[in-house]
């Protein structure tokens, strides 16, 4: 973190954005910026972000930039002087900061910078920093949003006005026949070709090389040739569908609405194997302008009968509704875009992406007088990341909305137990790929701090909190998990790092590894140690939180979740080492060491609900499942520690085993013995009857038969 100035510039890092610089000013005006000089004649401009564009990062605190400006409206450096970022702090050397920063050189700040744009077209790509994906957009919105208001201010561009049209009308009440070669002429059905040898030439140079490549000659194959057009004019909804499938497609549609054909043949889907009921289509979307039209298995309708003549055969077709919500304008342009993915590893991908553009002919649609007014002001950042991340918003909440059913059906899944075990461990597998390696979804007691920081310092913005998806979600479910169920719900299911070293454990105890459970009065007084850590760190943090944020790394979140163990040697080993030393003692570092797990803990004190099932039996004199419990939360008197429980539900199993609790086992040997005494009686009471179960007449002794 580099030290901030106050009136003047770094002169290094000016001479670093104006070589040939021999002089600047103070900052002055407004905004705030200084003079650069070669001699009489002005270069441009530098500035500092903060008093500018002081957007919140995930720190809660702005992150403060120094940027050169020339006088064409190009940025000639940037160059971060104060930040907050944890993540920034310890992890992430300086370097890849400036790598990241060094992206910007030469860019207009008229171009449209985007932090993963990739090829896509109409925007600039600039690459993130891996790990720090959130902190890198924001750093994106403050450079442009600040670079943008100096230009405008100082006269390097001009202020930003747009002639922006009401939607055009689609001519309902135009229509000629027509045929395949003259909608396909007039651009009312338009097409993408794209060979194999272009997609691999859209791979060179990325980790995907070489994967799934054309072999010799095969370099001109048809990797897909797709053909999309606009139905809702008649003359090309009603000459391709027919009139019958064209009048059913129109009443379907709502006011707004507009239906798209897709269709399609060679090696590629559009649509993808993988799609299911209920997903997205991620293969193909539409774009109008900065807006992004994914599409839903219900804005979807099967497309097997054409009546365009001369049209060619096609492997598959389909209709896609755009939906009023997204205000398509038929008279804009907009483009269709088609993702192609290569697989380079187990959980590792590529991706590109092919776009082609459509423009609408003029003859089918009414256009109305423009309207000039002054451009909106921007989205707020956090909606158009949530706008973004649609699809893993969706999968994140279903998870915890099955994590919710799993909690409220306990009772009747832990009769399972084999389907029990199942379900435990596949969420554990989900917690730590999709969660904690893919969304990157690891809590922290930094983020604690950050939280209790902004209400003590009563700068608080929900803004800061919803930039990154993910973690907020994940917080507000884990704020409700404590007032219901307690820490364990995070703690034993959620917490990427617990379920990396609870699946090491499991896998340890298939290979037989053996287990050391140290002695309850040890454990008793070990478990403690995570509170002092806890302490420790929240007051530093009222001092400090930069430093409290570094002494911190005694959690192995970042090191083993977040940079999936790319970082330095002392601290792979250290994460290593904890995940080791759990293949010995579940979850070693949740019981001992943990001052998330820690802080969970205190307010899960207000729990309203106590779940979990315990009998009088239990402790006196039955131990079994404090003898069994991996997290040692069952004192030897019965009674759970909740504070320490990280809710795996064994316990439960136990309880409704009528083979392994010892009060149920002397209830159910009671009814097998009632049954077999029943089972005797009513066999004895066979044997005393006669044929038909009658009862025989016995005489007595000495008696004689027949008429005296």
């Amino acid at each position: 973190m580099r030290p901030a100035q106050a009136a003047l510039p770094d002169a290094d890092l000016v001479k670093q954005f104006f070589p040939e610089s021999d002089g600047f000013g103070e900052y002055e005006g407004e905004p705030p910026v200084a003079k650069v000089f070669q001699g009489n004649r002005q270069l441009g401009y530098v500035f500092r972000t903060l008093p500018i564009a002081p957007i919140p990062a995930y720190s809660g605190k702005p992150i403060d930039m120094l940027v050169g400006l020339d006088l064409g409206g190009n940025i000639t450096g940037v160059r971060v002087i104060e930040h907050h970022e944890p993540i920034l702090l310890v992890g992430i050397p300086e370097s890849s900061l400036d790598d990241f920063t060094d992206q910007y050189r030469g860019k207009s700040v008229e171009d449209r910078l985007k932090v993963g744009a990739g090829s896509r077209e109409g925007y600039v790509n600039i690459d993130a920093v891996t790990g720090a994906t959130v902190t890198v957009m924001v750093m994106n919105e403050v450079i442009i949003q600040a670079a943008r208001k100096v230009a405008t201010e100082y006269g390097l561009i001009e202020a930003v006005r747009e002639a922006r049209r009401k939607p055009a009308r689609v001519r309902s009440e135009y229509y000629r026949d027509s045929d395949w070669k003259e909608l396909t002429g007039n651009g009312a059905i338009r097409r993408m070709l794209i060979t194999r040898g272009e997609v691999d030439a859209a791979f060179a140079g990325t980790e995907a090389e070489g994967v799934d490549a054309a072999g010799q000659g095969e370099q001109d194959q048809v990797f897909i040739d797709l053909y999309y057009g606009h139905l809702n004019p008649p003359t090309i909804g009603r000459n391709l569908l027919g009139e019958s499938q064209y009048n059913w497609l129109m009443a379907e549609l709502e006011p707004g609405e507009h239906a798209v054909a897709v269709m399609g043949r060679g090696i590629y889907s559009f649509k993808g194997s993988g799609y299911v009921r209920g997903g997205i289509f991620d293969r193909i979307h539409l774009r109008q302008g900065d807006h992004e039209i994914a599409f839903r298995d219900l804005d979807h309708y099967r497309l097997n009968d054409t009546f365009l003549p001369g049209m060619p055969e096609m492997d598959e077709m389909a209709i896609f509704v755009v939906r009023a919500e997204h205000e398509f304008n038929p008279g804009a342009m907009w483009e269709v875009e088609l993702l192609v993915r290569r697989q380079t590893g187990p959980l590792d991908s590529v991706f590109t992406s092919f776009a082609s553009t459509y423009e609408i002919p003029e003859a089918y649609i009414e256009r109305p007088e423009p309207e000039i007014v002054e451009a909106e002001e921007p989205v707020p950042m956090w909606m158009t990341v949530w706008q973004e991340r649609k699809f893993r918003i969706g999968v994140l909440v279903g998870s915890l909305v099955l994590l919710t059913l799993i909690m409220a059906l306990q009772d009747w899944l832990v009769r399972y137990p084999k389907l029990m075990r199942y379900l435990r461990n596949g969420f554990l597998v989900y917690t730590l790929f999709f969660i904690g390696w893919y969304l990157l979804g690891q809590l922290s007691v930094v983020n604690v701090f950050t939280f209790t920081g902004a209400i003590l310092h009563q700068d608080f913005s929900w803004s800061t909190f919803l930039i990154d998806p993910t973690m907020f979600i994940l917080w507000v479910f884990v704020a409700a998990a404590l007032l219901l169920w307690g820490r364990g719900v995070y703690c034993g299911w959620l917490c990427p790092f617990g379920a990396l070293q609870k699946l090491t454990n499991e896998i340890a105890r298939k290979l037989k590894v053996p287990q050391y459970q140290l002695p309850q009065v040890v454990h008793d007084r070990l478990w403690g140690i995570k509170y002092i850590i806890l302490l420790v760190l929240f007051g530093v943090s009222l001092q400090s939180l930069g430093q409290a944020e570094r002494y911190a790394e005694i959690e192995p979140f970042k090191t083993a979740i977040t940079l999936r163990f790319d970082r330095d040697l002392p601290f792979v080993l250290y994460a290593l080492g904890l995940v080791v030393i759990s293949a010995f003692n579940c979850k070693f570092f949740c019981k001992y060491m943990c001052p998330l797990g820690a802080a969970l803990a205190v307010p899960a004190k207000f729990r309203l609900t106590f779940w979990l099932r315990r009998r009088k039996e239990c402790g006196n004199p039955c131990q079994i499942c404090a003898n069994e419990c991996e997290i040692q939360a069952i004192h030897h008197t019965g009674e759970i520690n909740m504070d320490e429980c990280h809710f795996c539900m064994d316990c439960q199993i136990t309880y409704w085993d009528n083979h392994k609790c010892p009060p149920l086992i002397e209830k159910r040997k009671k009814r097998e013995r009632a049954a077999r005494r029943q089972r005797q009686q009513q066999g004895e009471d066979q044997k005393g009857s006669g044929p038909g179960g009658l009862p025989l007449e016995i005489e007595p002794a000495g008696s004689t038969s027949g008429s005296q």
